[in-house]
């Protein structure tokens, strides 16, 4: 009885180990589908139709959820649709896969800047010029829109300066 049951533990256990076939991926073999799809959704995102680019990025990223290129895409989409948020999590989860990637850095960067966080855009900033030594048509375009987004600030902030209140002051005859 303990032979037989020792048997079928190493069986479950060899059985459970991977094989030669089932080896993964290197990083950056992404399938030809989704690099497919993914070149789909770039022709309709040039063709002015978001949503069916949106249709193709998500379908690429179903087919191969490693497409980070395909993410970025996603996130540039959302940030052309003024959803600055949504753009910074699509952002997160491209720099997940590759945390020195200069257009996802930069990326995330100018939509925080879009979403006013200034302060982090510009940590974004020191990630991209650490991660690009030489200067990168990228990063010296998330210093424009950080520069434009603060100015954009400002300009706000004195747009709705409480104008003061000049007292009358009236006498309690009536």
């Amino acid at each position: 009885m303990r032979v037989g049951f020792l048997a079928l533990a190493a069986g479950v256990v060899l059985a459970s180990l991977p094989t030669a076939s089932d080896a993964q991926r290197a990083d950056n073999d992404i399938l030809p589908r989704s690099v497919a799809l993914q070149h789909d959704g770039q022709k309709a995102q040039e063709a002015g139709d978001l949503n069916k680019a949106i249709d193709f990025y998500e379908s690429a990223l179903a087919a191969d959820p490693r497409n980070r290129s395909a993410i970025i895409a996603l996130a540039q989409v959302a940030r052309a649709q003024g959803l600055p948020g949504k753009a910074i999590a699509l952002y997160r989860d491209a720099l997940v896969l590759e945390p020195n990637d200069v257009v996802a850095l930069t990326g995330q960067g100018e939509a925080l800047a879009d979403k006013g966080a200034i302060e982090l855009a510009r940590e974004k900033l020191a990630e991209a010029q650490r991660v690009c030594s030489t200067k990168c048509p990228q990063v010296a375009s998330l210093e424009k829109t950080i520069q434009t987004s603060a100015a954009k600030r400002v300009i706000a902030a004195e747009a709705i300066a409480p104008k003061p209140v000049v007292a009358t002051v009236t006498s309690g005859q009536n």
